[in-house]
């Protein structure tokens, strides 16, 4: 497997010619020309046709994103579906797996993400419990502890598969294969995953996973997809419906056989234009190659960040993802990221309300981010790490 020529990537991206050091990249990332060309285009025949009329140019674009979506997954195209953002798309699905009763369980890994946890309380109001799944030693999901929990009441297992705080990389094929074993719904965010790793739909397991596509598939904001299992389908019904999820027929007002049933009729066609160049960019690069070179510059982030006193590294799990948590000492996280931000040198920072378990049980109270691509290279690297220093005095 041939290394990624990072200066072709670099000169294909705006963001990259501005001396700007962008790692932040699970906040959201650069995303090249091709893809901002692809929206400004859609938008100026919008402009010059008629918005209405530029739809069906727009639908083939819009088709064009959902099998390049497809493919990254390994899914059928019919498997997935578009939304505004990655807790739109995960809301739309856990919504329309009710209703919930009292006595109802659901497992949840310890690094749950927090919008996914305050969308829970509806089911919490009817009598639903939210139930944490056991860590290991290392401070990852434990399948074992998993199945000890099984019991004929829960109804869903939901796996943040890449927490946002960390570098963690929960296990979460071995959670699917629990879930099947069990016949049991089971769901992934893969927000942080989708765009970094490999990400096969058939060999997790898993009846929904969602990502937001601005994040690492380089998409623009707005942009989310939403994959359901076809045989799972039929057990989700949508509490939101229209005549495109909903058509007219013969006896009625019929959901749709496939994963548009969580579509509407209303669409940024030029957002999924933009979507789509970058899902199939990512496809032509290849997304081994991509999680070859983000492993290799997160390791060196990471050895370099030891170097530096003061910093303490939150890694959890035993192999470790493009996502590095730390602190500076006498920094608080986000002082930190704003004065990095000053230098044009971009960082995340993460509250407890984003994970809140995971940082009440490690007692954290805020966390810098440093979130890696393909785009970055050694004089990214160096330039942030001289920062630090700096700051450190």
């Amino acid at each position: 497997m041939s290394p990624i020529d990072v200066q072709r990537l670099r000169q294909a991206t705006p963001g990259c010619q501005s001396g700007l050091v962008h790692f932040n990249h699970a906040g959201a990332s650069l995303p090249s020309q091709a893809t901002l060309d692809a929206i400004l285009d859609q938008l100026h025949r919008e402009a010059r046709d008629g918005p209405m009329e530029a739809g069906e140019h727009g639908a083939v674009l819009m088709e064009n994103a959902r099998r390049a979506a497809a493919y990254l997954l390994n899914a059928p195209a019919a498997s997935v579906a578009f939304a505004s953002s990655g807790s739109t798309a995960w809301n739309l699905a856990f919504q329309a797996l009710g209703p919930w009763h009292p006595g109802d369980r659901i497992l949840v890994g310890r690094h749950e993400w927090g919008g996914n946890l305050a969308s829970m309380q509806l089911a919490v109001q009817a009598g639903a419990r939210v139930e944490v799944i056991p860590c290991d030693a290392t401070g990852a999901v434990c399948p074992q502890a998993l199945e000890a929990m099984i019991d004929t009441r829960v109804k869903l297992i939901d796996l943040t598969w890449l927490p946002a705080n960390g570098g963690l990389i929960n296990p979460a094929q071995a959670v699917g294969e629990v879930a099947k074993r069990h016949g049991i719904a089971y769901f992934i965010d893969a927000g942080q995953a989708l765009g970094q790793l490999p990400v096969d739909v058939q060999t997790l397991h898993c009846d929904v996973l969602k990502s937001a596509g601005r994040k690492h598939l380089r998409g623009p904001r707005g942009t989310a997809l939403l994959y359901v299992r076809p045989a799972f389908l039929e057990q989700l019904q949508p509490a939101g419906r229209d005549v495109f999820s909903a058509p007219l027929s013969a006896h009625g007002f019929d959901l749709r056989d496939d994963a548009r049933r969580f579509e509407t009729s209303e669409v940024s066609f030029a957002l999924l234009a933009g979507l789509g160049n970058a899902l199939q960019e990512l496809n032509q690069l290849g997304i081994e190659r991509v999680w070859e070179r983000v492993s290799q510059t997160g390791a060196r982030i990471r050895t370099a960040l030891r170097e530096i006193p003061g910093i303490a590294l939150y890694d959890l799990g035993t192999h470790q993802s493009g996502l590095i948590a730390f602190n500076l000492a006498d920094w608080d996280a986000f002082e930190l990221k704003r004065r990095l931000g000053l230098q044009r040198i971009n960082i995340g920072a993460n509250g407890v309300a984003y994970t809140p378990l995971d940082m009440q049980a490690r007692g954290l109270t805020s966390v810098a981010r440093i979130s890696v691509s393909p785009l970055n290279h050694d004089h990214d690297i160096d330039s942030l790490m001289a920062a630090l220093r700096e700051l450190r005095g």
